[in-house]
C-alpha cells in the first residue's frame, strides 16, 4: 500500500471539512439521501470504519452514523488511528477503496458547498478510480452508487471518479 496517499486524502478531507461554514449544514449534497451535515458525519466515520476493518474485526455499514461537534477534529483523529492500523497492517484494506472512498466524498463536499476539485490531489482519484472501475460493478451499487454517468469534457480525476460513480457532474442543487 501507498500510505503516502491515503495520508494526503486524508489531509486532503480535513482541510475540506475545516471549512464547511454551519450555514451549510442543511444544503443538499450529490448524495441525493444526505445533507451536508450527513455526509459530513459519513466522512468523518469512514477513518475509523476502514482502522475497523484494518484491525481484521467485522464492520457494520449499515450502523447509525455517530455525530460529533468538531468534525475536522475527530477526522483528524480517526485518520491517525487509520494510518496507525494500516502501518501494522499494511495489505488489510485495498488502497484503492478507501482513495475512492475519500475522493467520491470529497468531492461531494466540496461541490456541496460551492466549491470544486480542481485543487485537489489527482493522484488519490486517480488511485480510487483505478480500483472502483473494476470492483464496482452493477450489481454492487446498491444505494451508496447510482448508475455510471458520463463525465464531461474536461473532467478532472474527481469529477470522472463522481460520474462513475452515479453522481451529477457539474452538481446542480436542487433548492
Amino acid at each position: 500500500m501507498n500510505s503516502s496517499v491515503i495520508a494526503r486524502g486524508l489531509e486532503q478531507a480535513e482541510a475540506l471539512l475545516s471549512d464547511v461554514p454551519e450555514a451549510a449544514w442543511d444544503a443538499p449534497t450529490p448524495c441525493t439521501d444526505w445533507t451536508v451535515r450527513e455526509l459530513i458525519d459519513h466522512l468523518v466515520n469512514l477513518p475509523a470504519q476502514f482502522t475497523t476493518m484494518a484491525l481484521g474485526e467485522s464492520v457494520d455499514w449499515t450502523a447509525p452514523t455517530p455525530r460529533h461537534d468538531d468534525s475536522a477534529e475527530a477526522f483528524n483523529a480517526h485518520a491517525k488511528q487509520l494510518l496507525a492500523a494500516l502501518g501494522a497492517h499494511p495489505e488489510s484494506v485495498p488502497e484503492g477503496m478507501l482513495a475512492g472512498e475519500l475522493s467520491v466524498h470529497s468531492w461531494d463536499l466540496a461541490s456541496a458547498v460551492g466549491g470544486d476539485s480542481s485543487g485537489f490531489d489527482p493522484e488519490i482519484a486517480e488511485t480510487g478510480y483505478a480500483f472502483m472501475s473494476v470492483a464496482l460493478t452493477d450489481e454492487q451499487r446498491g444505494q451508496a452508487f447510482g448508475p455510471r454517468r458520463p463525465a464531461p469534457d474536461g473532467a478532472n480525476a474527481y469529477e470522472r471518479l463522481a460520474a462513475f460513480a452515479g453522481r451529477e457532474v457539474p452538481f446542480r442543487p436542487e433548492r
